[in-house]
């Protein structure tokens, strides 16, 4: 049976026994085949992640439901001989609750865990692009581009998006930072309007905006305020080497003006060339925000990390001449007063961990509530959406969290990103913490 010919199915409406098609690019499910027949709850719950509306089925390859099978002949008692008036007890209100956050909570782990896949495989890709960059230039640029697409048709083929904090250990630390400003900068290009190709272009450029590294001693690879002049001017010269390195792979010109530019700054402050922002390319004043902004809460430091709510802060504080107004204020309204990361107080006084924020609804973000009586890996995000009497108070820094919300919560030392489909304003799912 064609594709074409192939049924559909909204994915609400998935049972276990059903033969499915998941039509989706080769990091939109943690599935190893992309065809195959659903054997648990588990998968129902991992499908319903992926975002998506309905996907195609096989009924010849599917199991009958329960209420398929063949009827008994007329007159013949049920099976097991129960009575023809027995039947299945109703759920009480309160095992329909029970049942329901069972099921939110197998939704919750399976979009986090499709995101923490997604993510390593990128970080693999980029490692292994990063790896072929002197020995094999036309070989890293192709596999770049292909993970730069891969990001941008996911990210393109859903209506709204969630960046949301990852929990797993991020990898080397130039793999993470180079994600981190792609992922951030690839959602903040879609707000502005940029389209599919260029797009990509962003994506390939801020993949290897920092790719001149490689030609540095490590002790210059992070700027440090306690660096000589001649410090400085090494490690200034990654820039030059980045667009060395990727005239070399054959890139296009976008992404080698993104290497080119990406710590230009809109007032002329930057390096090399002390350009403005009417002289850089947009794509180039996103990254450099982005890399900014992802340098102040992942610092080669961890002492010296700032909170994402602070990092918002003091850009907008200190630097807002540095950086293009029209890529800040879309960026600000992205990721909201609190992005994903930020520990907060609640305005009923407790303590919580911002875990996602709808890039087109910021200002209710999703919250992991510390609750003594439910244990971490049992609680349920809190949809701040759905609570229209429930806000932010402030954020705190983790320090200054009481020693049980500290190991409740357990920030991680560095913040990490990804994207997911955003769920609908009301999904009906139990709220776990309210």
């Amino acid at each position: 049976m064609s594709a074409a010919s192939t049924p559909s199915i909204p994915v609400h409406q998935l049972r276990v026994g059903m033969y499915v098609h998941l039509d989706v690019g080769w990091m939109s499910h943690p599935f190893p085949l992309s065809s195959f027949r659903i054997d648990s709850a588990e998968q129902i719950a991992t499908i319903r992640s992926l975002g998506l509306a309905q996907v195609r089925w096989s009924p010849e390859k599917s199991l009958p439901a329960p209420d398929e099978a063949a009827e008994p002949p007329a007159g013949a008692p049920p099976a097991g001989g129960a009575s023809a008036d027995a039947v299945a007890p109703a759920e009480t209100a309160e095992q329909t609750a029970q049942r329901r956050r069972r099921e939110a909570l197998a939704a919750q782990r399976a979009a986090l865990a499709l995101c923490e896949r997604q993510y390593g495989e990128a970080a693999r890709e980029w490692r292994q692009s990063a790896d072929l960059v002197v020995a094999d230039p036309a070989g890293a640029r192709e596999r770049t581009e292909a993970l730069s697409r891969a990001l941008v048709d996911k990210m393109l083929g859903q209506h709204e998006t969630c960046i949301r904090l990852l929990t797993m250990g991020a990898g080397d630390r130039a793999g993470a930072h180079a994600l981190n400003v792609t992922i951030v900068s690839l959602l903040l290009g879609r707000l502005l309007g940029l389209g599919a190709d260029e797009m990509t272009e962003l994506g390939i450029g801020a993949l290897l905006h920092d790719i001149g590294k490689l030609e540095l001693p490590d002790r210059v690879r992070h700027p440090d305020d306690a660096f000589t002049s001649a410090e400085t001017r090494l490690y200034r010269e990654h820039v030059a080497h980045g667009v060395t390195h990727g005239r070399k792979m054959g890139l296009a010109a976008g992404a080698l003006l993104v290497i080119a530019q990406h710590h230009e700054m809109a007032d002329g402050s930057g390096f090399p060339q002390k350009l403005t922002a009417e002289r850089m390319t947009q794509a180039a004043r996103i990254v450099a925000l982005v890399n900014r902004y992802d340098n102040l809460c992942n610092p080669l430091q961890p002492g010296r990390a700032v909170t994402p709510h602070e990092a918002l802060s003091l850009i907008f504080a200190q630097g807002r001449q540095r950086f293009d107004a029209t890529v800040l204020s879309s960026f600000i309204r992205m990721m909201g007063v609190y992005p994903p990361g930020s520990i907060v107080q609640l305005t009923d006084d407790r303590w919580a961990m911002v875990m996602t924020v709808n890039s087109a609804r910021p200002l209710k973000p999703r919250v992991l509530v510390h609750d003594r009586k439910v244990p971490r890996d049992e609680a349920l995000y809190l949809d701040l959406e759905r609570e229209p009497s429930l806000g932010i108070r402030r954020s705190v820094r983790p320090q200054q969290l009481p020693p049980d919300a500290l190991q409740y919560l357990a920030p991680a030392t560095r913040v990490t990103y990804f994207f997911e489909a955003a769920p609908p304003p009301d999904d009906g799912a139990p709220e776990g913490a309210a």
